[in-house]
Protein backbone atom coordinates (compact mmCIF):
# COMPACT_ATOMS: atom_id res chain seq x y z
CA UNK A 1 0.00 0.00 0.00
CA UNK A 2 1.18 3.77 -1.00
CA UNK A 3 0.87 6.46 0.85
CA UNK A 4 -1.00 9.36 -1.65
CA UNK A 5 -0.26 13.00 -0.59
CA UNK A 6 -3.90 14.38 -0.25
CA UNK A 7 -2.89 17.90 -0.16
CA UNK A 8 -1.35 17.67 -3.99
CA UNK A 9 -3.50 17.34 -6.78
CA UNK A 10 -2.08 17.42 -10.71
CA UNK A 11 -2.70 21.56 -10.75
CA UNK A 12 -3.05 22.48 -6.95
CA UNK A 13 -1.55 22.24 -3.81
CA UNK A 14 -2.97 22.62 -0.56
CA UNK A 15 -0.73 24.51 1.78
CA UNK A 16 -0.70 26.83 4.95
CA UNK A 17 -1.31 30.51 4.73
CA UNK A 18 1.79 32.33 6.23
CA UNK A 19 1.94 36.07 6.54
CA UNK A 20 3.65 36.35 2.85
CA UNK A 21 0.36 35.63 1.05
CA UNK A 22 -1.52 38.75 2.95
CA UNK A 23 -0.85 41.17 0.35
CA UNK A 24 -1.91 38.73 -2.31
CA UNK A 25 -5.48 38.26 0.06
CA UNK A 26 -5.77 42.11 0.69
CA UNK A 27 -5.45 42.72 -3.10
CA UNK A 28 -8.35 40.08 -3.80
CA UNK A 29 -10.47 42.31 -1.07
CA UNK A 30 -10.46 44.80 -3.70
CA UNK A 31 -12.54 42.98 -6.15
CA UNK A 32 -16.16 43.46 -5.21
CA UNK A 33 -17.26 40.62 -7.26
CA UNK A 34 -15.27 38.14 -5.50
CA UNK A 35 -16.31 39.27 -1.84
CA UNK A 36 -19.80 39.18 -3.16
CA UNK A 37 -19.67 35.84 -4.09
CA UNK A 38 -17.84 35.07 -0.47
CA UNK A 39 -19.90 36.65 2.04
CA UNK A 40 -22.93 38.11 3.03
CA UNK A 41 -21.29 40.53 4.63
CA UNK A 42 -20.89 44.02 2.79
CA UNK A 43 -18.33 43.86 0.59
CA UNK A 44 -15.77 46.11 2.46
CA UNK A 45 -12.25 45.80 2.03
CA UNK A 46 -9.78 44.13 5.05
CA UNK A 47 -6.07 45.45 4.98
CA UNK A 48 -3.37 43.44 5.10
CA UNK A 49 -3.26 43.31 9.15
CA UNK A 50 -6.70 42.32 9.26
CA UNK A 51 -5.79 39.17 7.15
CA UNK A 52 -3.20 38.22 9.13
CA UNK A 53 -5.60 38.79 12.07
CA UNK A 54 -7.83 36.36 10.53
CA UNK A 55 -4.84 34.13 9.56
CA UNK A 56 -4.13 33.79 12.94
CA UNK A 57 -7.55 32.82 14.42
CA UNK A 58 -8.24 30.36 11.52
CA UNK A 59 -5.53 28.67 12.71
CA UNK A 60 -5.59 28.63 16.17
CA UNK A 61 -7.44 25.16 17.69
CA UNK A 62 -7.99 21.95 15.92
CA UNK A 63 -11.73 22.73 14.98
CA UNK A 64 -10.27 24.83 11.80
CA UNK A 65 -7.91 23.93 8.92
CA UNK A 66 -7.11 26.77 6.47
CA UNK A 67 -5.09 26.37 3.29
CA UNK A 68 -3.81 28.11 0.61
CA UNK A 69 -4.56 26.87 -2.98
CA UNK A 70 -1.42 27.43 -4.79
CA UNK A 71 -1.52 26.02 -8.37
CA UNK A 72 1.57 23.39 -8.94
CA UNK A 73 3.46 24.36 -12.13
CA UNK A 74 4.34 27.94 -10.32
CA UNK A 75 3.29 27.99 -6.75
CA UNK A 76 1.13 31.04 -7.11
CA UNK A 77 -1.15 32.34 -4.59
CA UNK A 78 -4.96 31.23 -6.34
CA UNK A 79 -7.41 30.95 -3.48
CA UNK A 80 -8.19 29.86 -0.03
CA UNK A 81 -9.94 26.66 1.67
CA UNK A 82 -11.10 26.43 4.71
CA UNK A 83 -12.42 23.26 6.81
CA UNK A 84 -13.86 25.04 9.67
CA UNK A 85 -16.04 24.56 12.83
CA UNK A 86 -15.51 20.86 12.99
CA UNK A 87 -18.00 19.49 15.51
CA UNK A 88 -15.88 16.44 16.41
CA UNK A 89 -18.46 15.02 18.76
CA UNK A 90 -20.34 14.77 15.46
CA UNK A 91 -18.31 14.58 12.81
CA UNK A 92 -19.17 17.31 10.46
CA UNK A 93 -17.45 20.37 9.07
CA UNK A 94 -18.51 23.93 7.42
CA UNK A 95 -16.09 24.18 3.71
CA UNK A 96 -15.37 27.37 2.50
CA UNK A 97 -13.76 28.17 -0.78
CA UNK A 98 -12.87 31.71 -2.53
CA UNK A 99 -10.48 31.31 -5.84
CA UNK A 100 -9.26 35.05 -6.40
CA UNK A 101 -7.26 35.14 -9.19
CA UNK A 102 -9.68 35.85 -11.75
CA UNK A 103 -7.73 33.54 -14.53
CA UNK A 104 -8.03 30.58 -12.38
CA UNK A 105 -11.69 30.94 -12.28
CA UNK A 106 -13.80 28.16 -14.17
CA UNK A 107 -11.05 26.56 -14.87
CA UNK A 108 -11.04 23.16 -12.84
CA UNK A 109 -8.82 24.54 -9.90
CA UNK A 110 -11.42 25.15 -7.27
CA UNK A 111 -12.81 21.79 -8.49
CA UNK A 112 -9.55 20.18 -7.62
CA UNK A 113 -8.98 21.83 -4.83
CA UNK A 114 -11.95 21.33 -3.24
CA UNK A 115 -11.55 17.63 -4.09
CA UNK A 116 -8.49 17.44 -2.27
CA UNK A 117 -10.30 19.46 0.72
CA UNK A 118 -13.05 16.29 0.94
CA UNK A 119 -10.27 13.52 0.84
CA UNK A 120 -8.31 14.95 3.54
CA UNK A 121 -11.65 15.84 5.77
CA UNK A 122 -12.99 11.94 4.86
CA UNK A 123 -9.60 10.16 4.66
CA UNK A 124 -7.82 12.02 7.66
CA UNK A 125 -9.84 13.60 9.37
CA UNK A 126 -12.17 11.29 9.64
CA UNK A 127 -15.26 13.22 9.03
CA UNK A 128 -18.55 12.18 8.72
CA UNK A 129 -20.22 15.44 6.52
CA UNK A 130 -19.21 18.90 5.27
CA UNK A 131 -21.44 21.21 4.36
CA UNK A 132 -21.55 24.63 2.88
CA UNK A 133 -23.90 27.22 2.05
CA UNK A 134 -23.98 29.27 -1.26
CA UNK A 135 -26.09 32.50 -2.58
CA UNK A 136 -28.38 31.42 -5.43
CA UNK A 137 -26.92 33.73 -7.72
CA UNK A 138 -23.49 31.91 -7.53
CA UNK A 139 -24.27 29.90 -10.54
CA UNK A 140 -20.69 28.71 -11.24
CA UNK A 141 -20.36 27.53 -7.39
CA UNK A 142 -23.78 25.69 -7.63
CA UNK A 143 -22.45 24.48 -10.68
CA UNK A 144 -19.33 22.92 -8.82
CA UNK A 145 -20.92 21.52 -5.94
CA UNK A 146 -23.50 19.44 -8.10
CA UNK A 147 -20.35 18.03 -10.10
CA UNK A 148 -18.42 17.41 -6.68
CA UNK A 149 -21.64 15.74 -5.49
CA UNK A 150 -23.18 17.29 -2.78
CA UNK A 151 -27.01 17.37 -1.83
CA UNK A 152 -28.78 20.66 -2.10
CA UNK A 153 -30.20 20.50 1.29
CA UNK A 154 -32.60 23.42 1.36
CA UNK A 155 -32.85 27.40 1.55
CA UNK A 156 -33.12 30.05 3.62
CA UNK A 157 -35.40 32.04 1.32
CA UNK A 158 -35.03 35.45 0.59
CA UNK A 159 -32.04 35.57 3.09
CA UNK A 160 -30.08 38.63 1.34
CA UNK A 161 -30.62 41.72 -0.58
CA UNK A 162 -28.08 42.37 -3.25
CA UNK A 163 -28.60 45.79 -5.82
CA UNK A 164 -32.15 45.77 -4.74
CA UNK A 165 -33.08 41.94 -5.17
CA UNK A 166 -33.77 39.07 -2.72
CA UNK A 167 -31.55 35.88 -2.72
CA UNK A 168 -31.67 32.67 -1.44
CA UNK A 169 -29.00 30.87 0.38
CA UNK A 170 -28.68 27.48 -0.42
CA UNK A 171 -27.25 24.74 1.92
CA UNK A 172 -25.44 21.54 0.80
CA UNK A 173 -23.73 18.48 2.50
CA UNK A 174 -22.32 15.87 1.34
CA UNK A 175 -21.45 12.37 3.59
CA UNK A 176 -18.64 10.47 4.19
CA UNK A 177 -20.22 6.90 2.21
CA UNK A 178 -21.01 9.68 -0.73
CA UNK A 179 -17.70 11.05 -1.23
CA UNK A 180 -15.91 7.58 -0.64
CA UNK A 181 -18.73 5.42 -2.56
CA UNK A 182 -18.67 3.13 0.68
Amino acid sequence: MTISNLLTGTRVRLTPLTTADAPTLARWQLDNEFLRLLDAKPAFPRNEQQIIEWMRDGQRGRDNYLFAIRAVFNEELIGFMELGEILWTHRNSWVAIGIGERDYRGRGYGYEAMSLALDFAFRELNLHRVQLTVFSYNEAAIRLYDKLGFTREGAQRQFMERDGQRHDMLLYGILRQEWLGE
